[in-house]
């Protein structure tokens, strides 16, 4: 019954939820130690070489696909999912110090 598919799909995005929110925690140490490493060393705009390879190389050593110099500093990672489909989520995040 579509009830019975509702609840089941429910379960599941509880589950992936829960998983999300295991690896985060997880990884909390990591991404404090990021966070105040870039602000340790803060960089302007246009100058943020040494905070661009160390995002770039974070990024790979947690297997994301990386593209670097976009736009010259720039950063993208790209996560694929296992399901089929082409639907995206974009995130961005600015990485100069002021």
């Amino acid at each position: 019954t579509v009830f019975k598919d509702v609840d089941s799909n429910i379960r599941n995005r509880q589950r992936m939820d829960n998983s999300l929110l295991s690896r985060l925690h997880a990884m909390q140490n990591e991404l404090t130690f990021i966070r105040q490493d870039i602000h340790a060393h803060p960089e302007t705009a246009m100058n943020e070489v040494r905070t661009s390879a160390m995002v770039a190389a974070k990024l790979k050593q947690w297997g994301i696909t990386v593209t670097e110099e976009v736009g010259n500093l720039g950063v993208v990672g790209t996560l694929k999912s296992n399901t089929s489909g082409n639907r995206s989520i974009g995130l961005r995040a600015d990485m100069d110090a002021l």
